[in-house]
């Protein structure tokens, strides 16, 4: 499986395309779209989670309906830095996407992402409990793939 680390990522995939961030939920998946030049992250879509198969070709559908060359999928590692569970899962969905498509893939640490971007949206954008559940998801992929891409720049 082409795992890289982002700089990697960044050499060996074609200049002005963009990428996806994957944020891996129990129940949804949330997808951002970085722009041509990799500089800004976009909320895009939230797949709702189905069987492996069906949520693989809705992420890869959506790969090729942007031109996208990667997927940079959220690492949800524990405070200490260690690798669970929920961390093992979405090295297991990049493994067995990689099975059905060679797909490039970088993880970014997503550690306090979902409530980052609670805050933000409570805070900033004052969105009540019901409308900030249709959000969340897409806006914490884009956050991931915002902290790669920021990453990525220095």
């Amino acid at each position: 499986m082409p795992v890289h680390d982002l700089a990697d990522l960044a050499a060996h995939t074609p200049p002005g395309t963009p990428w996806l961030g994957l944020d891996l939920g129990e129940k949804t998946i949330g997808v951002a779209a970085s722009d041509a030049t990799r500089m800004i992250a976009s909320p895009l879509e939230l797949i709702r989670k189905t069987k492996f198969g069906q949520d693989a070709a809705a992420v890869l559908k959506l790969m090729a309906s942007r031109n996208a060359s990667a997927l940079v999928i959220g690492l949800p590692l524990n405070m200490d830095g260690s690798e669970g569970p929920r961390a093992q899962s979405a090295r297991a969905f990049a493994r067995n996407l990689d099975r059905i498509q060679p797909t490039p893939v970088a993880f970014q640490d997503e550690r306090l992402s979902t409530t980052a971007v609670e805050r933000f949206l409570i805070d900033e954008l004052d969105l009540t409990r019901s409308r900030r559940a249709g959000v969340v998801d897409r806006t914490a992929a884009a956050w991931i793939l915002q902290g790669a891409l920021d990453r990525l720049r220095g």
